[in-house]
């Protein structure tokens, strides 16, 4: 009997079925599209309320902070009981408490604050117990071949969501009041809660209840078990302090008083925006050899977009440099996902993912407030310059940890 070598088995076995053909995959995939649109069209068809006068620009101001505080205090809640009880459990409450409190923006349109405040922080906190329990979710949903496909095909949706939410918006306000539009983002949010399909059972991964900040505190110690975990955070959180922050603040700055006209700034992040698409789709079946240095790498390619600001240049250059950025960034993003799913632990993947997103999302607006008063100390050359040089050299510190090459503490995987 003839023996049958390495390229002869690989061949034999049937080609991995696209994850776009699983009903379970699909039904999930839909549904946190639609916690997406939801979360990115709040913040414009508020926006067309201040334009018709019916809300102040404090008082978005007020609704759209009290948002962020929502998520920023659920995530790590969230993170805990999808890892105690059902993930899809958590996604379809929070899901059904943003749904629930978007009409009490509604009703506090034009005539309270404080009710629109309220329940945005409901809003809110539901899109940040999403997060973590969708991320388990997807490990639970997909298997381990198909996971790095599933995730991009996850960013892709966000970055779709990111065009067609404030586009769509736009174009349904053409007939809609904001009224209308408010109650489809709670629409939307019952899709996302109702439409996902059941994970593993809740308590095959969690017999003992502990308290919160003993359970929490797990998830913790199961983060610094991976050296690469901490090293690639913490170099997000450099890069989203500073080069998010730069897109933030100084990319308006640099378009208006320096090319003299908003079209900069517009096309600057819709440049982003299809470097993040293209970024999804080539990460999708890209399986370089040394993952995490590659992930690393894209990281690192967002410093690119302060140096753009920094220097006098063409606004193609500009764009071109937000593309590549924006590229990058699902480079990282897509392995990053990835290998958190297969090497976290299961019964404490989502209290590991709420610290992710609570660290890189908590920066965000830390990140925002600390640059505009530093741009008026020092200058927007300084600071760009301090930023794209964080950008670049956060990835390279992080690479240097030796678990950091593949994203695993086993070695090449």
């Amino acid at each position: 009997m003839t023996a049958l070598t390495p390229t002869d088995t690989e061949a034999s076995l049937p080609p991995i079925r696209s994850i776009l053909r699983e009903r379970r995959f699909i039904r999930l995939w839909c549904g946190t599209t639609a916690s997406g649109l939801a979360t990115w069209a709040l913040p414009f068809v508020l926006g067309l309320a201040v334009l018709d006068r019916t809300l102040t620009a404090a008082g978005l101001g007020i609704v759209l902070a009290t948002r962020t505080v929502g998520f920023l205090v659920a995530v790590p809640i969230s993170g805990v009981l999808a890892d105690r009880y059902s993930r899809r459990a958590v996604v379809l409450w929070a899901g059904l408490a943003a749904a629930l409190a978007t009409p009490f923006i509604v009703l506090g349109l034009g005539r309270s604050v404080l009710l629109m405040a309220v329940a945005a922080a409901v809003v809110g906190a539901g899109q940040g117990a999403c997060r973590p329990a969708f991320q388990a979710l997807t490990a639970e949903v997909v298997d381990g071949e198909r996971r790095q496909q599933a995730n991009a095909a996850m960013t892709l949706a966000v970055r779709v969501t990111t065009l067609v939410a404030p586009a769509g918006t736009a174009l349904l306000a053409a007939v809609l009041d904001a009224w209308w539009l408010l109650v489809g983002t709670g629409l939307l949010w019952a899709v996302a809660a109702l439409l996902p399909p059941r994970g593993l059972p809740g308590p095959e991964r969690a017999a003992e209840r502990a308290r919160f900040f003993r359970e929490f505190g797990e998830g913790v110690r199961e983060a610094r078990r991976h050296p690469w975990f901490l090293a690639g955070l913490g170099a997000l959180a450099a890069v989203i302090f500073t080069g998010y922050s730069a897109t933030g603040v100084a990319l308006p700055l640099v378009s208006r008083d320096r090319y003299g006209t908003e079209a900069v700034l517009a096309a600057a992040l819709t440049a982003y925006t299809l470097g993040a698409l293209a970024g999804a789709v080539l990460v999708a079946r890209w399986k370089p050899r040394a993952k995490g240095w590659a992930a690393l790498t894209g990281l690192a390619l967002y410093g690119f977009a302060p140096l753009s600001l920094l220097l006098p240049v063409h606004p193609a250059v500009v764009f071109a440099a937000y593309a590549l950025a924006g590229l990058g960034i699902e480079v990282f993003n897509v392995p990053w996902f990835t290998a958190t799913q297969r090497e976290v632990e299961p019964r404490l993947l989502a209290r590991v993912s709420s610290l992710d997103f609570l660290v890189s999302y908590g920066l965000a607006p830390v990140g925002l407030a600390f640059l505009a008063p530093a741009i008026d100390a020092f200058g927007w050359e300084p600071v760009l310059a301090v930023c794209a040089l964080v950008c670049f050299l956060a990835p390279a510190v992080a690479a240097a940890v030796p678990s950091s090459r593949d994203f695993s503490r086993g070695g090449r995987s």
